[in-house]
């Protein structure tokens, strides 16, 4: 599937939820479900800057494709980073840089974050995209 593909199914499954508690729900959820990072890389150089809560994510190229993993000692935030994975890990890093992240806004997920977890959720799509231009340069 293309980035856009499983942000468009992203979209579809919050759709589904009436209410933003379903949705908060729904985001543990996925936080549960992330393949845990190793914790040889819970280190201080894979920590996300401009998060209040600790987020971890590594990043490795397998076959010209970016694979993350990823982990959070807050729920809520370990549910966003796992939706961000979603939509990136398994993609090359040049369609991780290109890609839009409209999607977010689709779901409402800024406006409905306090202001430190949306600046996190931003510090995180920053730090994807730029492990991704690293690979790349990688790449080339």
């Amino acid at each position: 599937m293309t980035i856009k593909e499983i942000q468009d199914t992203i979209v579809d499954e919050f759709s589904m939820f009436d209410d933003w508690m379903q949705r908060y729900e729904y985001m543990i959820e996925l936080g549960k479900s992330l393949p845990l990072i190793d914790d040889k890389y819970k280190v201080d150089e894979n920590l996300i800057k401009g998060c209040q809560s600790k987020v971890w994510v590594h990043a490795e190229l397998d076959d010209d494709k970016l694979k993350f993993t990823a982990d959070s000692d807050a729920i809520i935030t370990k549910g966003i980073i796992a939706i961000l994975i979603r939509a990136f890990s398994g993609q090359s890093p040049k369609d991780i840089i290109d890609a839009d992240t409209a999607f977010i806004d689709e779901i409402g997920l800024k406006e409905h974050l306090s202001p430190t977890r949306a600046n996190g959720l931003v510090s995180m799509v920053k730090q994807l995209k730029m492990y991704a231009i690293a690979y790349q340069t990688q790449l080339n």
